[in-house]
């Protein structure tokens, strides 16, 4: 039996279960796997370990490895560590992670970033997978792939161990355990389809499988898939590729005089407003997973007007440095400034062709770089083939290929859409290629602007518009891996940064040094999320994180109703918010308490997902949904019988789902009808607008 040391690093239980799982699978496969968790040295030493190794490790708090990996990690980080420490290990790493949080499996990465800096080798590509859309959609497939991994590592070395037995033939059968033939032909027939680059000469090919190949025991970087690099069988697969995108633009670069260009320049249906920024407020603490900001503008001097629960859009650009690198690989550099002229190509191919209405006539090349195209977009497939043909090596052009066919389509969906490759990824990843400038204006979508919910009301702040966001951080290890801002919250963050301010409690008027900062911002054509006509129904809030922006919009809106109208009628109000922590990251905490205070909130109910249970509490509501499901009986009171209104504000992925299941049990419990019923009259609340969803991915 083919013997695998197998360790776990879980916080919450995640990482075990699924290291139990393959351990009970190892032994159907014909392996055998020694499971342990990573915390117990005593039972296992990577140090002597001659067998592959299979890590699962989940990710915590900031980042962090898990709380059982701490010693571990501690060990390996010794600097006195010699580079070939770990030479000897072969090994495949599952990180288990949230791409909501900034720093992605990261608890994986520092271990398996730090096997390698240490000489351990992988002989499975390490797989990175994400609870905020499920965690079964890469670990399913990664736990499939592992056993042929497996199967090849022992092959490989087993390899190794037949040349040297034939040299001590007349002793071997007592040493070695028979191998029996039925495998031996399997293991032959899967050896027979490893195959090479098709840039390979005949020669190397034979002598990849020449028996005395000691190096195919250590598997090497060619062994492995990844943005550049394919294995078998796509690697020798004939290609079913896309049709070639006719080509259409024609593009002249003319020396401009320099004039002034602004984002008024941008073409939009909408009317575009510059608004100078009158206060920024960091809403969160430093420690804070996630930074949230308070934005304010002044509207005042102009035109535009809006409603609580109503969206608008900021008109951002992309980052300077990234249109910097774009215009230096394109070796545009030196004409960032000239204008760009388009006309449609005399002999285009391309039906009805017209010119891109998102690129302004007349402007420069980085004004159009920086605020007209989406240069951050995921590449699709015809882009990809279109690259193809301005891509001079061989093996490069075959990986392009690949890439756009329809036998590639896991590897593209891999390498480009799942790790959010962008143009200038592709460009540094293939150097050969060199695109024209008109093929991106063809194929780069508009940069769109990024909608935002207010979080204020006109009654409370007259000639004011609040809005907050989070500033979003992701890892980007398409060629290189580096640290990536949204392309809005990241150009926020530092606009506002000369005069933000770390609590609410500071006026802007305590700080007239530095100017305001002005943006661009247009309104929503189509906006729903608003207060009931008949302010005496009543109403559940549901918003965790920053989807609670348009519900303090409500209750400010509600106040001033109520101060004008003190003897008016007025429904109940319910608001469940839902953070990580009570001391980091509860926004409008004071704001919340006054109005709970006043009466104005009826029912505040908050939820801490990462806080430590308190006292004898032993299971703490972690989630909106769990706070919506401990007072089930009034949610249902309010929507089933008061004719009530519910809205949703937050999180697509996971929030708004889990909420509407809570919802549908909810239903059919205290209604007494059966979950199909129920989903029938949650789907009624929708079609009579009770049922209202602000989300977003």
């Amino acid at each position: 039996m083919r013997r695998f040391l197998l360790l776990y690093a879980t916080q919450k239980g995640q990482a075990k279960a699924i290291a139990e799982e393959i351990y009970e699978k190892a032994f159907a496969h014909g392996f055998s796997a020694d499971l342990h968790c990573i915390s117990e040295s005593d039972k296992y030493d990577l140090k002597t370990e001659t067998a592959p190794l299979v890590v699962v490790v989940s990710t915590t708090g900031t980042g962090d490895p898990p709380d059982t990996a701490r010693k571990f990690v501690k060990e390996i980080q010794d600097k006195a560590l010699p580079i070939d420490f770990f030479a000897h290990l072969r090994y495949g790493l599952l990180g288990l992670g949230d791409s909501e949080y900034t720093y992605f499996c990261n608890g994986g990465k520092i271990i398996d970033k730090r096997l390698q800096e240490l000489g351990a080798q992988h002989f499975y590509d390490t797989g990175h997978a994400d609870d905020c859309v499920g965690l079964e959609l890469v670990v399913e497939p990664w736990i499939n792939g592992l056993w042929a991994a497996l199967t090849k590592h022992f092959m490989s070395s087993r390899e190794k161990e037949r040349n040297e037995a034939l040299k001590m033939a007349s002793n071997a059968s007592q040493r070695m355990e028979p191998v029996k033939p039925e495998l031996l032909y399997i293991e032959s027939q899967v050896e027979l389809l490893r195959l090479d680059d098709p840039g390979r000469k005949d020669s190397e090919v034979q002598e990849q499988n020449a028996v005395n190949r000691d190096q195919s025991s250590a598997p090497t970087a060619e062994s492995q898939s990844s943005l550049t690099h394919s294995i078998p069988p796509l690697s020798q697969a004939s290609l079913s590729i896309p049709a070639l995108p006719p080509e259409y633009l024609q593009v002249h670069l003319q020396e401009s005089v320099g004039q002034e260009e602004s984002q008024a320049s941008v073409t939009s249906v909408d009317p575009i407003f510059q608004v100078p920024i009158s206060k920024a407020v960091q809403l969160t603490t430093n420690d804070a997973i996630k930074t949230t900001l308070l934005v304010e503008l002044d509207i005042s001097k102009t035109d535009f007007s809006y409603q609580p629960g109503d969206a608008f859009n900021v008109i951002c650009p992309n980052s300077d440095s990234e249109v910097q690198n774009l215009l230096e690989r394109l070796q545009l550099t030196d004409r960032r400034e000239y204008c760009v002229l388009l006309k449609i190509k005399a002999d285009t191919k391309k039906k009805g062709a017209a010119l891109p209405q998102h690129i302004p006539e007349g402007r420069s090349l980085q004004f159009i770089l920086t605020w007209c195209l989406e240069i951050r977009a995921v590449p699709k497939k015809a882009l990809l083939r279109a690259l193809v043909d301005y891509t001079s090596d061989g093996i490069e052009k075959r990986r392009l290929q690949e890439l756009c066919s329809r036998q590639g389509a896991a590897d593209y969906s891999r390498f480009v859409r799942d790790a959010h490759a962008s143009v200038l990824d592709l460009l540094l990843a293939f150097p050969s290629c060199q695109p024209p400038l008109s093929l991106l204006l063809e194929h780069l979508p508009k940069l769109q602007p990024r909608p935002y919910s207010c979080a204020s009301s006109n009654l409370s702040h007259p000639g004011k518009l609040h809005f907050i966001f989070n500033i979003v951080e992701f890892l980007s290890n398409t060629t290189v891996e580096v640290l990536r801002k949204g392309v809005c919250t990241g150009w926020l963050a530092m606009v506002v940064a000369p005069i933000l301010h770390p609590n609410t409690r500071v006026s802007p008027a305590e700080d007239g040094k530095a100017p305001a900062p002005e943006i661009s911002i247009c309104p929503r054509t189509t906006n729903f999320f608003h207060l009931p006509s008949d302010p005496s129904a009543p109403i559940i809030m549901v918003g965790p994180g920053t989807g609670i922006a348009p519900f303090i919009g409500f209750l400010q809106h509600r106040e001033k109703l109520q101060e004008q109208h003190p003897e008016g009628h007025f429904g109940a109000t319910w608001l469940f918010f839902g953070c990580r922590h009570k001391d980091r990251d509860y926004l409008f905490r004071e704001e919340l308490r006054h109005f709970h205070k006043r009466g104005i909130l009826t029912h505040l109910k908050v939820s801490f997902s990462r806080d430590a249970p308190v006292g004898e509490e032993a299971a703490p509501v972690k989630y909106v949904q769990d706070n919506i499901q401990l007072h089930s009986e009034q949610v249902a009171r309010v929507l089933l019988n008061e004719s009530g209104y519910i809205y949703v504000c937050g999180d697509a992925k996971n929030m708004a789902k889990d909420v509407n299941d809570t919802l549908v049990e909810i239903i059919s419990k205290q209604a007494g009808v059966e979950k199909l019923e129920a989903m029938k009259r949650l789907a009624t609340l929708k079609e009579e607008k009770r049922y209202l969803q602000d989300i977003w991915s």
